[in-house]
């Protein structure tokens, strides 16, 4: 049969353009090397990692678009100072789309591929192994200890709980994390054997069917019965991981009831500095444990709500600093007035100073582990010349807050741990040493608390917004000229401190 090919042009009219060819994405580098055995030793009671080279790879940022290279990396990258970067992009270390990059005030723009090859040097963690809480075919239920990241970022790679529950059980198996808790958090997490497992428990936790408990450690004597705060939380600093209390910021909520109190054993507030004189902290108050029920997922939504509220986590390098926040740790703080100055004094911890919570000054911390605390220490790499940090002290391996249980609300399973240390009571004191049912805040009358229907309320718009971003993503997909913006491998870009 003959073809017969259509001529659509009618008169002068131009023939319709047909789409573009798909174009392949920009090259990105390989990193060098994928050690294995992963490169681990255990040291001082820390898991560490020897230093390997690693290839960074990133799309550019909308932020990003426009600017000089080396702006980008002085002030997004926290890792490393500016002068570092400046060398890297001269020396060809620093590369876009795969090439050497002329000159150090080239622009980024769109779609383009920023790929950084560098010595990599990890913190060393803690050398607690991961507690096993419960195993099946398809899940394991784990004990994260504190101070461990859970996904490769920043200045972690290896020393992961994914990488370690890899290196434990083989290179080809490949460990699922259902829910995120920050590094320096400590409890109860969920991880899939196989994706079908991975994404049903993951729904579980995202349409809010899943309770959480969590216990933290609190400065000064926590009101009775039921504490709600609903103030919104906004992200002040993307690069150092704080977070606010704001009024433009997004809804939060959380429920607390105090479980015990400890007052302090130095009612003074006066202890040795380590020089043979005596200073005054505002230790007097003594602690208290508190169980926490957060009704929303904000980051750091436990911590800043108890900042706000005036019983801040008393370890808790970001949120109870008075270097950064002041004497009243910013209690009942809602404006912006001083963000810049905070921002600022944050930015210095783990750089040229000593974190300085009030708890590192209390009765139950050696003023020896205070010394001991991360920051760098002026030596330099021999391989690479990288300003080298000393170790972290033990006070800065984790925060007193510890996810405690997660239970399905229809009653199917529930999952806890023990109290962690840091909750029972000091020595010579009386206390309970398991949680009592009268304080169970997942037991708090919601309706009573007004609290029930805005959790509805939430459900509904949150269900709008992802079917927005449903509709968004679906639009995007048909544009294959536009270059996605996503990361695959994100420098380090938060300080040392934060979790």
């Amino acid at each position: 049969m003959a073809v017969t090919v259509v001529d659509n042009t009618i008169g002068n009219a131009e023939p319709q353009q047909q789409p573009a060819p798909f174009q392949e994405p920009p090259p990105v580098v390989t990193t060098p090397c994928d050690p294995w055995p992963r490169p681990y030793y255990l040291e001082g009671g820390l898991r560490r990692v020897t230093p390997y080279h690693f290839t960074y790879n990133t799309y550019c940022k909308e932020r990003w678009r426009g600017r000089e290279i080396l702006d980008v990396f002085a002030s997004e990258f926290r890792d490393r100072p500016k002068e570092y970067y400046k060398s890297a992009i001269e020396r060809g270390l620093v590369t876009i789309n795969g090439k050497p990059i002329p000159s150090i005030h080239t622009l980024v723009k769109n779609g383009d591929v920023i790929s950084h090859t560098l010595h990599r040097h990890e913190p060393p963690v803690t050398s607690e192994p991961i507690g096993i809480i419960h195993e099946d075919n398809d899940m394991i239920v784990i004990n994260k200890p504190s101070g461990i990241p859970v996904h490769p970022a920043g200045r972690y790679n290896y020393n992961t709980i994914v990488e370690i529950m890899r290196a434990d059980r083989g290179y080809q198996w490949n460990p699922l994390p259902c829910n995120r808790l920050d590094r320096l958090t400590s409890g109860v997490m969920f991880v899939g054997k196989h994706p079908k497992a991975a994404e049903d428990m993951s729904m579980q936790i995202k349409d809010r069917t899943v309770k959480k408990e969590y216990i933290a450690r609190v400065k000064g004597k926590f009101p009775d019965g039921d504490v709600v705060c609903e103030q919104p939380i906004l992200q002040i600093s993307p690069k150092l991981g704080l977070n606010r209390v704001r009024a433009s910021g997004k809804e939060a909520r959380t429920v607390f009831r105090r479980l015990a109190y400890y007052p302090s054993l130095n009612p003074d507030g006066i202890i040795a500095d380590g020089n043979g004189s005596e200073k005054t902290w505002d230790n007097s108050t003594g602690y208290s444990i508190v169980r926490c029920l957060p009704l929303t997922g904000r980051t750091h939504q436990l911590r800043v709500h108890l900042q706000f509220l005036g019983h801040p986590i008393t370890n808790d390098p970001i949120y109870c600093n008075r270097k950064v926040f002041g004497s009243n740790l910013a209690q009942g703080d809602a404006d912006g007035e001083k963000d810049e100055d905070i921002i600022a004094r944050l930015s210095r911890m783990g750089k040229d100073e000593v974190a300085d919570a009030v708890a590192y000054h209390d009765e139950m911390v050696d003023q020896y582990e205070k010394t001991r605390a991360e920051k760098m220490t002026g030596e330099l790499c021999e391989v690479c010349d990288t300003p080298l940090y000393s170790d972290p002290g033990v006070h800065e391996l984790g925060i007193y807050l510890h996810a405690k249980r997660y239970a399905c609300q229809d009653g199917r399973w529930e999952y806890e741990t023990p109290l962690p240390k840091w909750a029972l009571p000091p020595a010579g004191m009386i206390g309970p040493t398991e949680t009592t049912p009268e304080t169970d805040p997942l037991a708090a009358d919601l309706e009573k608390l007004g609290l029930e229907g805005k959790s509805l309320e939430e459900k509904k718009k949150r269900e709008h917004e992802e079917e927005e971003k449903s509709k968004a993503a679906a639009a995007a997909a048909a544009a294959p000229e536009t270059v996605p913006e996503q990361v695959q491998q994100v420098e380090p870009e938060v300080a040392a401190q934060a979790s």
